[in-house]
Parts: C-alpha cells; sequence; structure tokens
C-alpha cells in the first residue's frame, strides 16, 4: 500500500517552511524578529538532534 502524500512529505515540508521562516525574519527584522527566528531554526535543529539520540527498538 503506498502512503499519502502529505503522510511522506508533511514533516520535511513543515520543517523545510520553518527554516525559511526562521532566515528571512533574522534577516528582515529585529527585535521580536529575532525570537522568531531562534525559534522557527531550533525545531529542525532539535528534531534532527532527539531522531539521532533516540534508542531504536533492534
Amino acid at each position: 500500500m503506498k502512503p499519502s502524500f502529505m503522510r511522506l512529505w508533511g514533516v520535511p515540508i513543515l520543517l523545510g517552511v520553518l527554516t525559511a521562516i526562521g532566515l528571512l525574519s533574522a534577516l528582515l527584522g529585529d527585535g521580536v524578529w529575532d525570537l522568531v527566528s531562534a525559534l522557527a531554526l531550533a525545531v529542525p535543529v532539535l528534531l534532527g538532534t532527539w531522531h539521532s539520540l533516540r534508542k531504536q527498538g533492534r
């Protein structure tokens, strides 16, 4: 059975959008935009770290 498009690509697309928002807010804004940038760029890093450190069920 083939997985649906969003089930397969939903998370990578979301991480790409978050990264783009983080980079654009860092370039175009100041003040609160720095916080938005830090949070948006931290999410992909934290998810990647969590994924690499979690124990495999093998």
